[in-house]
């Protein structure tokens, strides 16, 4: 669970990518038991022409510069050309404001189509990146398109893969039920930690949340409790501070960590999370793994950063991994994505929604709802995982808008061999 954000970098237009092999044998790549990682692709957007006239299509190229090691994202729109040769959205072509997206194996080009309307020779429109892309560098971010009595571009050709549906290939390992539901404040072999392996606070990670639990705070409201819907993970605006650790905490968070709980650990199979995301602001639940050895690595199953501004909830999810050992982080790699845009998927605070993971010895692989998100080549060949869910704090505000609660349905753990 980590607070990085990624940030868009200006890059020089460059007209054609590196050339590269569509094949890279990332199996023998040496990942250094889970400190190195394959570099990432370049993503470009390249010049294109098309036939002046009316209608047609116009075929832009997006190019990777190398095979991914994992899930590329970029969001890509059209842009009136400059100048009088301009071409304008819906008298020369049809916006388009689309996700492009390149999973490991897939081929390195693909064709974003723009129908036209028409144009005269010389007439010119842009495509261009949205902001970096998500899995991948940022090369040519801006095109050209014009209309040219020369060769049009083709369009690419190649064969890429469906996303996947999640399907469960593991043994049922454990499933969260509320008769046989156990937690203490350290865990233990049959029941889950409500602190997290180093403590009941993240100051690292500029957390304002205390972990609570009633056991240890008698009076509080309960942090784990079982509602009508599920188990809930509550978050408060505390009433009176407490003090813990040489300083006064306002706020609480709530976890619900694996790290002695036998029945919760796994090296290769499928965690499943079925839960309703909170609203607050402010608010950071998440869904995540970490190695009985010790933190890094780690899989981010689900992040929802409801500290920052732009974050929508109901829109956003966020799917990372970060490698390393002995407490430091080497790398860390991911997404956040508009999902409603990307695949069609929304609406995680007003109904319950399945996260899950499948770890495979070649792949890591993400899903929401039964549909794959991402996917990264497994760098953590030979790593045992316990689970965290958790909902922290990481506001100094009045945290009193919509509700702090994360809400479980079902939790389920398959293992594999």
């Amino acid at each position: 669970m980590s607070s990085a954000v990624a940030t868009t970098t200006a890059t020089a237009p460059i007209a054609n990518p590196p050339a590269s092999s569509t094949s890279i044998a990332f199996s023998s790549f040496d990942f250094a038991n889970g400190t190195k990682l394959p570099d990432k692709a370049t993503l470009w957007v390249g010049n294109a022409t098309f036939r002046p006239g009316s209608g047609g299509t116009a075929y832009v190229p997006v190019k990777l510069d190398r095979a991914t090691p994992n899930t590329v994202i970029a969001r890509i729109t059209t842009v009136n050309g400059s100048g009088t040769l301009r071409a304008i959205s819906g008298y020369n072509y049809q916006t388009v404001d689309k996700v492009v997206i390149f999973r490991p194996g897939d081929p390195l080009e693909q064709t974003v189509e723009v129908p036209i309307i028409a144009a005269t020779a010389g007439q010119f429109f842009q495509l261009k990146l949205r902001e970096a892309p998500w899995g991948a560098l940022q090369g040519q971010s801006v095109a050209s398109v014009t209309a040219s009595y020369a060769a049009p571009t083709a369009k690419s050709t190649g064969s890429f893969r469906a996303a996947r549906t999640f399907k469960a290939t593991g043994t049922l390992q454990f499933t969260l039920a509320k008769s046989t539901h156990k937690r203490s404040p350290d865990g233990g072999w049959d029941r889950w930690a409500t602190s997290l392996s180093h403590g009941r606070t993240q100051i690292a990670n500029e957390e304002t949340g205390l972990y609570l639990d009633s056991s240890i705070w008698p009076g509080i409201e309960g942090p784990v409790y079982w509602g009508t819907k599920g188990l809930v993970l509550h978050t408060q605006k505390l009433a009176q501070p407490i003090y813990h650790e040489g300083q006064n905490w306002k706020y609480g968070s709530s976890v619900l960590d694996g790290r002695n709980f036998i029945a919760s650990q796994i090296g290769y199979g499928q965690y499943e999370w079925d839960a309703r995301m909170p609203t607050r602001r402010g608010s950071w639940p998440a869904f995540w793994l970490v190695s009985t050895s010790g933190w890094p690595p780690e899989i981010d199953v689900y992040e929802g950063f409801g500290y920052q501004s732009y974050w929508d909830f109901d829109r956003h999810i966020g799917q990372t991994i970060h490698g390393g050992s002995g407490g430091y982080r080497a790398f860390q790699r991911g997404v956040v994505i508009q999902t409603e845009q990307a695949y069609g998927l929304k609406g995680y605070t007003e109904d319950f929604h399945r996260f899950a993971v499948d770890i495979q010895r070649d792949y890591i692989t993400w899903f929401v709802d039964g549909k794959e998100t991402y996917q990264s080549v497994n760098p953590f060949k030979g790593f045992r995982w316990y689970p965290i869910m958790d909902v922290a704090v990481k506001t100094n505000g009045a945290y009193n808008d919509g509700t702090g609660d994360m809400t479980i349905r079902s939790f389920k753990i398959y293992s594999a061999p």
